[in-house]
């Protein structure tokens, strides 16, 4: 191997938002993440909604309207001058 190409390696901590930590080789000293094997949903078998930016709620707001709005009512066609 060349000398001098490489980045340096290290025993990284990883950190996880639901306080799980753990070390894996990484040319990062330290690797925060959102979600890890101990609370990700497929290795945990939980059903778990991830949902970043709200689109599940926005989902459900905009479902939760259209059931209770009431259809409108289409407006009588104006005759054109050609039609009379």
């Amino acid at each position: 191997m060349k000398t001098g190409i490489h980045p340096q390696y290290y025993e990284a901590t990883v950190k996880c938002a639901c306080g799980n930590h753990f070390k894996v080789g990484s040319t990062l000293k330290e690797i925060n993440v959102e979600i890890c094997n101990a609370c990700h949903p497929f290795y945990t078998g939980k059903e778990k909604v991830i949902d970043t930016a709200g689109r599940v709620e926005k989902f459900k707001r905009k479902v939760a309207a259209a059931a209770t709005a009431t259809p409108k009512q289409k407006a009588p066609r104006k005759k054109k001058e050609s039609e009379k």
